[in-house]
């Protein structure tokens, strides 16, 4: 399975904007809040693996 990292670009009420890390994309992906960890703030980084988002530093 594959690993992404992403950095929370921007929080929107119950969505946030996700960039990816890990290549060169200008792309921003849509997430519901509600499936990602709940101490994100604009600019945390996240790992996705195994269909789960987890918190980095």
């Amino acid at each position: 399975m594959e690993t992404i990292y992403y950095i929370v670009a921007q929080i929107d009420g119950d969505y946030a904007h996700l960039k990816r890390t890990d290549i060169d994309s200008d792309e921003l992906k849509l997430v519901a809040r509600a499936l990602l960890p709940e101490e994100i703030s604009e600019g945390s980084k996240l790992k996705y693996e195994m269909f789960e988002y987890e918190f980095i530093d």
